[in-house]
């Protein structure tokens, strides 16, 4: 089953950081074949719960490989420049069921 990465956060506060992680977070994509479903630009609203600026929603092959991805080293290496880019930042992985 695929797996997910549910991605809320506030917007951009620090564009560097924001440029480094997503330079990182690139070879990181590919090597776990990681791809974009939702959420680059699209709108989003939300009915219950915190509002966040951004919102996305990234694919995985498994629920393992969506594991993997965020324990790998590279990944927690580039982990703080997204922690630096933004107020705030929550993410959460899912199995699809």
């Amino acid at each position: 089953m695929a797996g997910y990465w549910i991605v809320r956060s506030s917007a951009i506060e620090n564009q560097a950081a924001f440029d480094e992680y997503a330079g990182r977070w690139a070879p990181i994509a590919e090597k776990y074949g990681a791809r974009f479903i939702a959420g680059r630009e699209g709108a989003h609203e939300t009915r219950e719960g915190e509002e966040y600026a951004r919102v996305l929603l990234v694919e995985f092959p498994s629920y393992e490989q969506a594991r993997a991805a965020y324990d790998d080293p590279e990944y927690q290496a580039a982990l703080p420049y997204a922690r630096d880019a933004y107020a705030r930042r929550d993410l959460i992985i899912v199995e699809s069921g």
